[in-house]
């Protein structure tokens, strides 16, 4: 896909992701941790592959993904999910002299955009926050871990679909 179209498929899907529940989100954030776990053997390929592209780069240990990393980014998705939903928090209240309440309250953004280098565990990171905020998620990688972060995106995507959410909520920018 091209950007344009990645980017038109996350405006599409940014409604549902602000219209869905608490509940729902959460149950999104646990399909995709699981998703993760079950789809660590095609994730570890993909990181062999970006770790030998990358021989001789001192950034070897941020590239790096093991089982254990992966649990950790499963484990971070749940940490997410039990946190309060920000959505439709009220973070301030002034009631005006004529008894006016004015309220500023927690929305959530629609599509959130993330440039980040070579650390694959960043994109599980992302994805869980922008999606408890009830936002759509467009990632940018650095190019050393590409194939890895595509593996890990292609994971959250069916984590999503099985939660009943749009896997365009969920992207990888290709070129």
């Amino acid at each position: 896909m091209t950007t344009h179209e990645i980017l038109l498929a996350a405006q599409a899907a940014k409604l549902p992701l602000a219209l869905a529940d608490t509940d729902t989100k959460n149950a999104a954030l646990e399909a995709m941790a699981v998703a993760l776990v079950e789809n660590s053997d095609a994730i570890l390929a993909a990181n062999k592959q970006d770790l030998a592209a990358a021989r001789g780069d001192v950034m070897l240990d941020r590239l790096a993904l093991t089982p254990a990393r992966l649990a950790a980014m499963a484990k971070g998705m749940r940490e997410v999910a039990a946190l309060p939903d920000p959505v439709g928090a009220v973070l301030r209240k002034i009631v005006r002299p004529n008894g006016l309440l004015i309220e500023k309250t927690s929305v959530p953004m629609g599509v959130i955009a993330i440039i980040y280098e070579s650390r694959p565990n960043v994109t599980s990171d992302a994805v869980a926050l922008a999606l408890k905020a009830g936002s759509a998620c467009v990632l940018r990688c650095g190019r050393d871990a590409w194939a890895s972060c595509h593996a890990i995106v292609n994971a959250l995507r069916c984590g999503l679909a099985r939660a009943g959410l749009p896997e365009s909520a969920v992207s990888l920018i290709e070129d």
